[in-house]
């Protein structure tokens, strides 16, 4: 009973260790912004790029590799034997979840849009498309989207 609470104990903390040392990208930019969340109202397209965006979990890969990992180490052996197998199984198992995570990114292509508000305000917002919007047109913003009118 003792073994399965600190199976469980070890397999739990490594995964959350791995899971910290997972990381989110973003779209990298070089463009002025600010917060599309809270901006709305009108204004006038002064630019489109697109852009690259990726996309991925918060460590699942990880996690589901440690606790798999686990289990199949948890298998093996009997005693200090199967619980070092069971650390190694959840340490191994999280480190090939993580890779597979990583390798398994959905990369994306979008637009990003700098609108100067008729307040005078600019704004960027990143779309994964733009439909029939140019530079030049009016459009109006809302919840960080950009809609032409």
């Amino acid at each position: 009973m003792k073994t399965s609470k600190f199976i469980a104990s070890a397999t739990i903390a490594v995964a959350a260790l791995l899971t910290g040392c997972s990381s989110t990208s973003q779209p990298s930019d070089n463009y002025p912004s600010s917060n599309t969340a809270a901006t709305s109202g009108t204004g006038r397209v002064e630019s489109i790029q697109p852009v690259s965006t990726e996309r991925s979990g918060l460590g699942v890969g990880a996690v589901a590799g440690g606790v798999i990992g686990g289990l199949l180490g948890n298998q093996v052996g009997s005693g200090t034997g199967r619980t070092a197998a069971t650390a190694a199984g959840a340490i191994g198992g999280a480190v090939v979840g993580n890779q597979v995570q990583q390798r398994n990114r959905t990369q994306t292509n979008a637009y990003q849009l700098g609108v100067r508000m008729d307040n005078g305000g600019y704004v960027t917002v990143t779309q994964e498309s733009v439909g029939d919007i140019s530079v030049g047109n009016r459009v109006r913003v809302e919840n960080g989207r950009a809609y032409r009118y």
